[in-house]
């Protein structure tokens, strides 16, 4: 299994402590928006900048090692999920984001009827409901 450092190295970053620290924040899993990213890392490091976060989520991004999602009214969140096309699914009562794997298994899930001359890799979904804590927080109202 690679380390961190590994990682960081085959994808020509530079190792430092906050691009470590980062990624093991973000391989822990779920979908973290940069101040819960910047706690994380804090508590592994004596002090990181928020900054310092975007920077190193930015660099990440780009050397494909962490992915950007921005659900429509939510601030951008981070996930180290990468390069197999799923996709989300989002409460609009929470927030909660889950993943979602490839309808089709292979990428992308999705094609335009004009790719207008693009060479397509990879289609991004998200698809929106309630998930089942607020489902019965609605229910529990209802009933009232």
């Amino acid at each position: 299994m690679s380390t961190g450092e590994d990682l960081l190295r085959a994808h020509g970053l530079r190792v430092t402590r906050p691009r470590l620290a980062v990624l093991e924040v973000l391989t822990e899993g779920g979908h973290l928006e940069v101040e819960d990213i910047a706690r994380k890392a804090r508590a592994r490091l004596d002090s990181v900048s928020t900054q310092a976060v975007y920077d190193v989520l930015g660099a990440l991004s780009r050397a494909g090692l962490a992915r950007r999602i921005e659900p429509a009214g939510s601030p951008a969140r981070y996930e180290a999920r990468v390069g197999d096309n799923h996709h989300h699914i989002v409460c609009r009562g929470c927030g909660a984001i889950a993943d979602v794997d490839c309808a089709v298994g292979e990428r992308p899930c999705l094609s335009p009827g004009d790719a207008q001359g693009f060479v397509l890799d990879e289609a991004e979904v998200t698809f929106w409901g309630l998930c089942p804590d607020c489902q019965a927080r609605r229910r529990a109202e209802a009933a009232v």
